[in-house]
C-alpha cells in the first residue's frame, strides 16, 4: 500500500475538528473519526503525492510510524473513504 496511488473519494467530505476531523461518505452515508491531525494531512495531501509513503512523509510522520497509519489507511479504504487512484469514480 505505502507504494500505491491513492486520493480521497469524491463522494467523501472532512469536516475538521480540534481532534482532527470527521470524514462523511454522501454513497454510503458512513461516518468516521479521523482522531490525528496528522492522519487529517495525510488523506489530505494523497492526491498531490505520487504515493502514500510521500503523502506520510509530507505529512511529517517519521519512518517508524507508518505501520499504524497504513493501518488507518486501511480501515478508511475499506468504507470507500480514499480510493486507489486507478478505482476512482466521479461523484
Amino acid at each position: 500500500m505505502l507504494d500505491e496511488p491513492w486520493t480521497l473519494s469524491p463522494s467523501v467530505r472532512l469536516r475538521p475538528e480540534p481532534f482532527g476531523a470527521l470524514a462523511y461518505h454522501f454513497g454510503n452515508r458512513k461516518l468516521m473519526f479521523l482522531k490525528r491531525p496528522e492522519l487529517v494531512a495525510v488523506v489530505r495531501g494523497l492526491a498531490e503525492q505520487p504515493d502514500i509513503r510521500r503523502a506520510l512523509a509530507s505529512a511529517g510522520v517519521s519512518e517508524r510510524q507508518y505501520s499504524s497509519y497504513v493501518a488507518a489507511l486501511r480501515g478508511l479504504a475499506a468504507n470507500d473513504v480514499i480510493l486507489r487512484r486507478d478505482e476512482e469514480v466521479t461523484a
